[in-house]
């Protein structure tokens, strides 16, 4: 094993899956050739519309469907291997326990089916609830827990074996603001005891909350995965907000800039700062402010035009680092650049 791979919980090469037409379905492509690399110890995103294949890649990591073709490892293991799943946690999408089991009894079950020994299991069950908030019910059964509480008491389950690597779906689906909260709390914990923590959710803002890294899956393809901040780099801008005392804002704000600006055919300002960051100057929004664009995240370019502005005697009233968000980034990504329109799903998912 490589030192690469070594540090690696998920080592993902040309996953795919197709399945094949019946009498009443169409054939279906549902992963084309998955790449994705997991570092142990991290919080990790895998996000995507309805049918881009998120649950699909999950069971087949868990062996709960068998793959058209897969490479690499998990947990320093090849993908498939039986042995690996006792070192794996794992929340279902839709996982259903007994009405007539208490949540202890869930949590002992489970830890049962995974080998845990009767001591263990037991002792886990306690600490477990606990953790996830579910001391007070532990007790009750089933049948009585509220979505929310169906959802603490699936992912004590999938850490009554102690796993390495914890794959949750959809973990925040049908909580409250509350529960979504202790969630991200639980994911951090998990973290700082240097497990790693695969999740999907359609809530972008729980992932760019928690998430160290991200994929975006569409179509059954990665479309992008790395850090937020490596994906928004090439992004970021700084925008700067100009205003002045009397009427003369646009000819002032002209004036100051001349030296990076350009205007073009149909009166736009655009420009280039001496390292080739782009400047883009907005005049014409009524009743609003002149707007300056600088396509940097580097604030010491910025500072000689924020100079020439003060120079000329206009007001700077605001100059604020832009960065896309999470959603920008998934938008971008299921967005046809040719027709705007957003891509239509791969395949549904588990079909």
């Amino acid at each position: 094993m490589t030192t690469a791979t070594a540090d690696l919980a998920l080592d993902l090469k040309d996953v795919d899956k197709s399945y094949a037409a019946g009498w009443f379905k169409r054939g279906v492509h549902a992963l084309r050739g998955i790449d994705m690399h997991v570092g142990r110890g991290e919080v990790f995103g895998l996000l995507g519309p309805n049918g881009a294949g998120k649950s699909t890649l999950i069971k087949i990591l868990m062996t709960v469907i068998s793959p058209t073709r897969a490479q690499g490892t998990m947990l320093g293991r090849p993908i498939g291997e039986k042995t690996t799943l006792a070192r794996v946690g794992y929340l279902p999408e839709h996982h259903r326990f007994p009405d007539y089991l208490t949540g202890r009894q869930v949590v002992e079950f489970y830890g049962a089916m995974s080998g845990v020994s009767r001591r263990d299991r037991k002792q886990r069950a306690a600490q477990l609830l606990d953790f996830v908030g579910m001391a007070k019910w532990a007790d009750t059964k089933v049948r009585g827990y509220s979505k929310g509480m169906r959802q603490r008491v699936g992912i004590a389950q999938a850490l009554v074996n102690d796993p390495e690597l914890v794959l949750l779906d959809e973990p925040t689906d049908g909580v409250d603001p509350v529960g979504r909260r202790d969630i991200r709390q639980m994911c951090q914990t998990l973290k700082d005891r240097g497990k790693t923590v695969f999740l999907n959710s359609h809530l972008l803002s729980e992932l760019e909350m928690i998430c160290d890294r991200v994929a975006i899956l569409v179509q059954g393809r990665v479309a992008s995965q790395g850090t937020i901040d490596s994906l928004t780099t090439h992004r970021q801008r700084y925008e700067i907000e100009v205003a002045s005392d009397d009427s003369n804002v646009d000819t002032a704000l002209r004036g100051a800039l001349s030296s990076w600006l350009r205007p073009d055919a149909n009166g736009a300002l655009d420009g280039q700062l001496p390292t080739g960051e782009s400047i883009d100057v907005r005049l014409d929004q009524p009743h609003a402010p002149a707007m300056v664009k600088v396509a940097t995240a580097d604030a010491a370019k910025v500072q000689p035009l924020l100079d020439s502005i003060r120079a000329a005697r206009l007001t700077l009233r605001a100059v604020r680092p832009i960065r896309p968000s999470l959603e920008d980034l998934f938008m971008e990504a299921v967005t046809d650049p040719e027709t705007g329109k957003t891509l239509a799903p791969g395949a549904k998912e588990g079909a």
